[in-house]
């Protein structure tokens, strides 16, 4: 007799089973996940300070979408980071990239080290200019020329991402560039309406999404101000959420000077403040660095937000305007020639050049003068002397140094690009061991190639953070990789109030630096400084991959970058 029923019971059983695989393998493949891009077995780094975790990223248009094992997702492109280094990428708190990122977008000394972001603004930035800035600023064009077609800050990095950039650009606006839109080149301070003009171009580029205002203390016409204006120009910063961040107004022998100074500043205008390149100028000033760190360290516990960038190598590098009195400099270019030509002008000069009491900063003293090497001359006439020490010029001439100095500006109707040999190897680790110090080069992000090498540079242009990463990292122990990247990250990020960035988390923008941390290290040297780092194998920006096995892809992704919160505009009336 057929039992009907466990007939029933096994086609049941059996639709069941089906049912069941259909639905198993349904979701299989729904839960195979697709990506744009996915980095697969890299170490990652979050920039947070943690230690580096095998895990994969993925990438959807300009955001990270995941992190973890990822098993069988599939992503459009594909790459194998076994054994590299996987990290956000690098912010250099302290660029020269602005017009060399308008003749050449694809900042090539920088993206070849893992930098996404260049911060502008160290006394200067490309804007606010009047019509009178506008066409000085052509008149000074050497050999890279651009248009200058922009007038406000916003406009410039706005200008600068529709031209089409590599990396993302922000900026300080520059306390110099406002005090010379408001009083030129004069040496006095500003009356009561100058300075709310003053404060109210502060808080326009503080609209537009400006990070705060930078100053640099030691040039003309930035060394005629004083504290209260700097004050005022801080205040109106701050009441946007802005910061403060200086070249002080001494890094040798009145260093401790002007760091009081600055948390001065800091203090009376309520606003974070930071300092341009942490040194100790002059190997008679190196011991100050201790209580320059105890002063910051002290300011801090009370409670004020002081922080400090720095570049890895134990000379600096600007101008030989940094060493010729400041008064003489007055009026711009022409006049300071001018000026020095006057036989009453030049005997003053040359005697406060050598004096040691003088009051003002001279790097060129402080470092010695057979420690000054010119590197960069706009007159092709005078480009046989670089790589040549001041001393040795002047002796060919046979003029001092301080003579020389002067003459070699006139001649060369600008100033003269020079590298200072200033500090002590001893204070560079030092800092790289202080969690609250972030990078900047001090440099431009430019290729090896053109007209950028008709003029020697500093080698920090090329190798700053590969320098740190391979060897005070990787050959000397300085510093964790972990530590080293989160200085380079989610720390300025922070300072700078900058959203979504930094960090690798889900959500934020895929700005991305994957490098062989066993090869990563500086190649540039001071005798032949046009040389790219090496170890620096793929970068992404914006989720767009810009260097592939070391090579630039032809990609200009970069965007201006604004501080967060730069919606809720302010007002000069919000300024106490």
């Amino acid at each position: 007799m057929i039992n009907h029923s466990n007939y029933k019971y096994i086609f049941i059983t059996f639709i069941a089973l089906f049912i069941t695989a259909s639905c198993s393998e349904k979701q299989t493949v729904q839960e195979t996940a697709h990506y744009d891009k996915i980095i697969r077995g890299g170490i990652v780094y979050d920039g947070l300070g943690s230690s580096g975790k095998i895990v994969d990223v993925a990438i959807n248009d300009d955001r990270i979408a995941a992190i973890g094992d990822l098993g069988q997702a599939v992503g459009d492109t594909e790459i194998d980071a076994s054994g590299l280094a996987v990290s956000p990428g690098f912010i250099n708190m302290l660029s020269w990239a602005a017009e060399p990122l308008i003749y050449d977008g694809r900042g090539m000394s920088d993206i070849k080290q893992g930098v996404t972001l260049e911060v502008f603004g160290e006394g200067s930035s490309p804007g606010p200019l009047n019509a009178e800035m506008k066409q000085h600023e052509i008149d000074i064009q050497g050999e890279m020329k651009y248009d200058v077609n922009w007038n406000s800050l916003g406009e410039f990095l706005s200008y600068a991402e529709k031209k089409g950039i590599t990396p993302n650009v922000a900026s300080y606006i520059g306390a110099t560039t406002v005090r010379i839109n408001e009083l030129g080149y004069d040496n006095r301070l500003p009356n009561e309406e100058e300075l709310k003009n003053m404060q109210q171009l502060v808080i326009d580029a503080m609209n537009e999404g400006a990070l705060g205002v930078g100053s640099s203390l030691i040039y003309a016409p930035a060394s005629y101000s004083n504290t209260a204006e700097l004050i005022a120009l801080s205040k109106a910063a701050s009441v946007c959420g802005g910061s403060y961040i200086s070249h002080m107004r001494s890094e040798g022998n009145k260093l401790e000077e002007a760091v009081d100074e600055l948390l001065t500043i800091a203090r009376e205008a309520n606003i974070p403040a930071e300092i341009y390149h942490l040194k100790a100028a002059g190997k008679e000033n190196w011991p100050k660095l201790d209580n320059v760190i105890a002063k910051i360290e002290a300011a801090r516990a009370e409670g004020l937000n002081i922080r400090a960038n720095m570049y890895s190598y134990t000379a600096g590098s600007t101008g030989l305007d940094a060493m010729i009195p400041p008064w003489i400099q007055e009026g711009g270019i022409k006049s300071w020639i001018a000026n020095m030509q006057d036989p009453e002008l030049r005997a003053k000069a040359l005697k406060e050049m050598r004096d040691p009491n003088r009051d003002w900063e001279s790097l060129g003293a402080a470092s010695g003068y057979e420690n000054v090497v010119l590197v960069g001359f706009d007159n092709p006439d005078l480009r046989p002397l670089t790589g040549k020490r001041l001393t040795e010029i002047a002796e060919m001439r046979g003029s001092s140094p301080e003579e020389t100095a002067m003459n070699l500006v006139a001649e060369n109707g600008a100033d003269v690009s020079t590298v200072y040999f200033m500090m002590s190897e001893e204070n560079i680790k030092k800092k790289l061991n202080l969690p609250w110090v972030s990078f900047g080069s001090d440099a431009r992000a430019i290729p090896n190639e053109g007209i950028f090498r008709h003029s020697s540079t500093h080698p920090r242009t090329y190798g700053n953070f590969a320098r740190v990463l391979g060897k005070y990292v990787r050959d000397e122990n300085v510093l964790p990789l972990s530590e080293a990247i989160r200085r380079m990250t989610s720390l300025p990020a922070e300072n700078l109030k900058i959203a979504n960035r930094g960090a690798l988390k889900v959500g934020y923008f895929a700005d991305m630096a994957i490098f062989d941390p066993a090869t990563i290290k500086d190649v540039a040297t001071y005798e032949n400084p046009h040389q790219y780092a090496m170890g620096m194998k793929h970068v992404f920006v914006n989720g767009t991959q810009v260097l592939k096995d070391g090579e630039h892809t032809g990609n200009f992704p970069g965007r201006f970058v604004k501080r967060d919160g730069w919606q809720n505009q302010c007002s000069l009336a919000d300024v106490k």
